[in-house]
């Protein structure tokens, strides 16, 4: 009970700066905190996941251009809405579905569960290593002097966004940069993660909030197979 308190604390401290929502007043994450993770490598169960996903969305483009969805196109006009190129820097739903004909990338059975219910509901979904937090989840308009933690030429690296950039961060610097096209190697999720934050970016136009919900629900359901003793907890951000 403790525990499951704390949680709800840390997701109730998390935030969406006003400067975003007068950006997309459509805009809603949904955080799920979970805990009691068993990490591992890719496995059958997350294969198939990520196999079915690869069918659903090659069924749903039918011959059509990723870009030609309503889904992802909507999250393109996001993007330019703060200036971003989104054909150079995609949204990583995006991303994910031009991978398709190739076969989407497995990585550990987190991930890949995550990046399987992103590419089957067509919405953007992060996780994040919660122990490498230093403070609450926070969406902000950058003003150009977080730092973000990258690997560059294979070594540690810092970057910084542009200002008025929409980026994930804590009290440490950039968690996310560009709503949801690239996280820090800080707080990505790695064989040894136990604690994770998911965030799943909706756009009411072409994702109602039940939607979202849903989504949510099946990513718990799903990671809840390979760690029947996790613990869930979420809120939904709006304005």
């Amino acid at each position: 009970m403790e525990a499951q308190l704390r949680a709800v604390e840390w997701l109730n401290a998390a935030s969406v700066e006003s400067s975003v929502f007068q950006l997309r007043p459509d805009y809603r994450a949904l955080l799920v905190l979970a805990e009691g993770l068993a990490p591992g490598g890719s496995d059958g169960a997350s294969d198939q996941l990520l196999a079915d996903a690869e069918r659903k969305i090659a069924q749903e483009l039918d011959g059509r251009r990723p870009e030609e969805l309503d889904e992802l196109a909507a999250w393109r006009e996001a993007y330019r809405s703060f200036g971003a190129k989104p054909q150079r820097t995609r949204p990583s739903v995006e991303a994910l579905v031009r991978r398709v004909d190739g076969g989407l990338p497995r990585i550990d059975r987190i991930t890949d569960t995550y990046n399987a219910i992103s590419v089957t509901h067509l919405l953007p979904l992060g996780g994040e290593d919660v122990d490498n937090y230093v403070g609450p989840a926070q969406l902000v308009r950058a003003t150009g002097e977080e730092e973000f933690e990258v690997v560059a030429e294979e070594r540690p690296a810092i970057e910084y966004p542009k200002v008025g950039e929409v980026v994930w961060k804590d009290d440490a610097g950039v968690t996310c940069r560009r709503w949801n096209w690239r996280q820090s190697t800080r707080t990505r999720i790695g064989e040894s993660t136990v604690r994770a934050l998911f965030i799943l970016d909706g756009l009411l136009d072409v994702t109602a909030e039940p939607d979202l919900v849903a989504a949510g629900e099946e990513l718990q359901a799903a990671l809840a197979r390979f760690s029947p003793e996790a613990q869930f907890s979420s809120r939904l951000l709006a304005p």
